[in-house]
């Protein structure tokens, strides 16, 4: 099934445009690949960077947008990333980037393609668990700006995954935030154990 990829603000898209346009923001890159490309660079797939900062017993609590994450193509491969923040005046070019995740992002996204369920694909930090995930929204006409993880949507943690969580492995949120819960609470000081 194809994913419904939502659409990213305009002005984000443009700012990315014009950093890929810019002699001076691709010098001062530290993406070596990006620096080095062969032919022209394109943003393609457009993903909401959500961020969940805190993880109950009761389950997830109300995700936060972040950015928009655009993959770099040169040719045929993401050499690089592309993020935007969301400022005062507007949405805004914020930096490029490179590392594991662009391939086990590319990666996840192929996957999910192969999946009988359309999802709108968006990618989901976990800071307290050093863990970036793609989550695949079961709902393809919602703002992919905002919402929570619903219970039924999949979460497939991108390499690296923190240990004891396998990366590519599609989890359903129901399953995987009760693991998440326990890693994400702090064990009790030795002092408190008394």
């Amino acid at each position: 099934m194809p994913l419904h990829v939502p659409p990213a603000p305009a002005p984000a898209l443009r700012s990315v445009l014009t950093a890929l346009g810019s002699p001076t923001a691709l010098r001062e890159a530290r993406t070596p690949s990006l620096r080095t490309a062969q032919g022209p660079a394109t943003p393609e797939l457009p993903l909401p960077v959500h961020v969940l900062d805190e993880i109950t017993a009761a389950g997830a609590s109300a995700t936060r947008l972040t950015g928009w994450r655009f993959l770099i193509r040169c040719q045929d491969r993401a050499v690089a990333a592309a993020e935007t923040r969301l400022t005062p005046d507007g949405w805004a070019f914020s930096h490029f980037f490179e590392g594991p995740y662009i391939a086990s992002t590319e990666r996840a996204l192929r996957q999910a393609e192969t999946m009988q369920q359309p999802y709108q694909p968006r990618l989901l930090s976990v800071p307290g668990l050093y863990m970036l995930t793609l989550w695949l929204h079961g709902d393809l006409t919602a703002d992919g700006a905002t919402g929570h993880p619903a219970a039924t949507d999949l979460l497939v943690p991108l390499a690296p995954a923190p240990p004891g969580i396998a990366a590519h492995r599609p989890h359903r949120v129901a399953e995987l935030l009760p693991v998440l819960t326990h890693r994400a609470t702090p064990a009790p000081l030795l002092g408190q154990l008394a």
